[in-house]
C-alpha cells in the first residue's frame, strides 16, 4: 500500500471530490471481476472513486485495505460508502508532451497586442 504525504492527500482530496464513482462493489462483495474493473479505472485515471452497498463500516475498511494490498494503490479517503483511491500512472509521467505549445514560456498575443508591441519596437530609436 503506497503511503501519501498530508499535503499530497489533501489535494488529490480536492481533485476527487467533483468525480463520480467509477466502480460499484454490492452483495456479491470484492470480485475478481471487480479488482480488474478497479485496476483498469486506476491505469486510466489513476484517482477513482469506489461505491460500496450493503456493507458495515468494519467490512467497508477491511474491504479498502484488501484493495489498497492487492493492487499496490493508496487509499486517499473513506467517507462513509465512498472510497477514494489513487495509483500513479508511470506511463503519463514519463510520456513526453507532443503540443507545440509546451516549449512556450510566453502568453497567447492578440492581434492588438501584437500590433502594440510592433509598434513599439518600431518607435525605438536604434543606438
Amino acid at each position: 500500500m503506497t503511503e501519501l504525504s498530508p499535503i499530497r492527500r489533501r489535494e488529490l482530496r480536492a481533485a476527487a471530490h467533483h468525480l463520480n464513482p467509477v466502480v460499484s462493489i454490492s452483495q456479491k462483495g470484492l470480485t475478481v471481476a471487480v479488482l480488474a474493473e478497479i485496476e483498469r479505472c486506476l491505469k486510466s485515471h489513476e484517482l477513482i472513486k469506489v461505491r460500496l452497498y450493503d456493507m458495515e463500516r468494519d467490512q467497508r475498511t477491511a474491504l479498502l485495505e484488501q484493495v489498497c494490498n492487492e493492487l499496490g494503490c493508496a487509499a486517499v479517503q473513506q467517507i462513509g460508502k465512498l472510497l477514494v483511491l489513487w495509483r500513479e500512472n508511470p506511463e503519463k509521467q514519463s510520456a513526453p508532451s507532443t503540443s507545440p505549445e509546451a516549449g512556450r514560456s510566453r502568453k497567447p498575443v492578440s492581434k492588438k497586442q501584437a500590433a502594440a508591441s510592433l509598434e513599439r519596437r518600431q518607435r525605438k530609436p536604434a543606438r
